[in-house]
């Protein structure tokens, strides 16, 4: 009993963290103490949730040249280059975002930008990274 008991459990685990595309970004020339990971599931909806989170990155107005915001981007399969939104700082330690998006993300990558709301990434790209494709 307590082995099938333990068997469904790993099996039940092992079905949700499969659901979830973890990717690590590869160290940045501009940044390079950062380290950034991003995750992303499909939610009930058919959407995709991504959470990016970089602990140890130097604050943009410190890059050079400096620059006022991080802004995470992905490579959408038919939209092309979409922003995401800026990175927000949870602590001095950690930027994190959390969005939704109903397109197909093949690629994510950031950047430093003087504006947070732009339409098309003009800043320095810090990392960039691709998911599995499924």
């Amino acid at each position: 009993m307590n082995t099938l008991r333990n068997l469904i459990f790993f099996a039940i685990a092992l079905f949700l963290t499969s659901c979830v595309a973890t990717v690590k970004f590869p160290i940045s020339d501009a940044t390079p103490a950062a380290e950034i990971m991003a995750k992303m599931k499909q939610d009930k909806n058919k959407n995709y949730v991504i959470e990016v989170t970089a602990i140890h990155m130097a604050s943009a107005d410190r890059l050079n040249p400096p620059k006022k915001c991080y802004v995470a981007w992905i490579v959408s399969e038919n939209n092309g280059i979409l922003n995401i939104g800026q990175l927000n700082n949870k602590n001095a330690e950690k930027l994190y975002l959390k969005t939704i998006t109903p397109f197909i993300v093949n690629e994510i990558f950031i950047t430093a930008e003087e504006q947070g709301d732009i339409s098309y990434p003009y800043g320095t790209e810090i990392s960039r990274t691709s998911f599995p494709i499924k």
